[in-house]
């Protein structure tokens, strides 16, 4: 299930297309195409190839505490064997949200929510530190969620 991104030449007008909905993600595509110079269709059209390519996705952010998922947690994880595999089991359970191979000390780290501390104690025994390659994992609790931004633009 691995997935091999290269990286794919923007012209400015995907560019702007993409900080605007950075910005709201329910802008209109009239009104971003007011902003780009583009109709509502090519902006349609392009959002569209954005979307298929995907360089970008449209979604609703959400503030896990609110929703009832009480835990979340950074897990970093050691393995031994090949990491890609490990990554593609991890990727599968759907308490992950994020998932990276990483250099350093931990060989991938994983953002996981769980609904409370008995669900991340049953998602680490249970299922993680059972995949086989799983070394060692050590998790990093988050107490309070301060910042989420996903507006970093496209420079």
């Amino acid at each position: 299930m691995s997935t091999k991104r290269t990286s794919q030449a923007l012209d400015s007008t995907s560019k702007a297309i993409i900080e605007q909905l950075q910005r709201d993600g329910r802008r209109s595509y009239a009104e971003i195409g007011k902003a780009v110079g583009l109709s509502e269709a090519a902006v349609r059209q392009r959002v569209q190839k954005l979307t298929d390519a995907g360089v970008m996705q449209i979604v609703a952010v959400t503030d896990p505490m609110r929703l009832g998922f009480s835990r979340q947690a950074m897990l970093g994880i050691r393995v031994s064997g090949d990491t890609r595999v490990v990554a593609d089991r991890l990727a599968e359970m759907p308490e992950a949200s994020y998932v990276v191979l990483s250099a350093g000390s931990f060989d991938i780290i994983v953002e996981i929510v769980c609904e409370d501390d008995e669900g991340l104690i049953e998602l680490l025994n249970e299922k993680i530190r059972k995949i086989d390659g799983v070394a060692s994992t050590e998790s990093f609790v988050y107490l309070q969620l301060t910042k989420q931004k996903y507006d970093w633009g496209t420079r």
